[in-house]
């Protein structure tokens, strides 16, 4: 496994202009985080937590300060830019799983795959996936209403993975599932660490922070 930083955060400040005030949300954040680390980000809610990893997801730009993504420098990259590198370095995985209610499992998982693409699977990528994941034929066939909180997170999983990309960024995965399923998403994280994917999680908790190699904390928008 290479010891090479994918993720590099140089000052990155982000401040949000409000009208009672600016909110600075980082302030000043470096670090580097390498190529097959699994790392946890903690700390108290309104610390900047998710902030920080929409920057390094590139959903956001810094107000200042420089943000490298497997050596580009993501401040000086345009719109569409950003979003080929998001479709092909970056998986990113959502607390609220952020499935498509009129898709099929299956065909949320196609979609960023097709976004990339530009034609529908073929391959049988997208089955093996799924099936990888915990998900068979049958449930591939439902839509995410039709599918438990676990089997949703999975789903969400694979479409993360579907690009293969070098870093997968999980806000709070296991934070709306119940305390046995939380353990089996966990599970397979850790399972895909194991075979070399870049992982960086926000979590509250301790225990599920226990499952990263590393952890950072944050507070008002500083690493601690």
């Amino acid at each position: 496994m290479s010891s090479s930083p994918v993720i590099e955060l140089d000052d990155v400040r982000k401040v949000y202009p409000l009208p009672a005030g600016d909110v600075v949300a980082l302030d000043g954040i470096s670090l580097s985080i390498r190529e097959g680390d699994f790392v946890a980000i903690m700390g108290p809610s309104g610390s900047g937590k998710s902030t920080l990893l929409n920057q390094i997801g590139c959903l956001d730009r810094p107000t200042s300060g420089d943000l490298f993504l497997a050596g580009k420098n993501t401040r000086e990259m345009d719109d569409r830019e950003l979003t080929n590198l998001r479709l092909s370095e970056i998986g990113y995985i959502f607390q609220k799983f952020n499935l498509i209610p009129l898709l099929t499992a299956y065909e949320n998982v196609e979609y960023p795959y097709i976004m990339k693409h530009r034609k529908n699977d073929d391959t049988g990528h997208v089955s093996n996936l799924l099936a990888l994941i915990g998900i068979d034929e049958a449930l591939a066939t439902h839509r995410p209403n039709e599918l438990s909180g676990g089997q949703q997170q999975r789903v969400a999983i694979a479409r993360a993975l579907v690009n293969d990309p070098a870093i997968l960024l999980c806000d709070e995965p296991t934070g709306n599932l119940d305390s046995r399923t939380g353990e089996q998403i966990m599970d397979v994280l850790s399972g895909l660490h194991r075979k070399g994917r870049t992982i960086i999680m926000v979590t509250h908790e301790s225990e599920i922070a226990a499952y990263a190699e590393r952890t950072i904390t944050i507070r008002d928008g500083r690493v601690a």
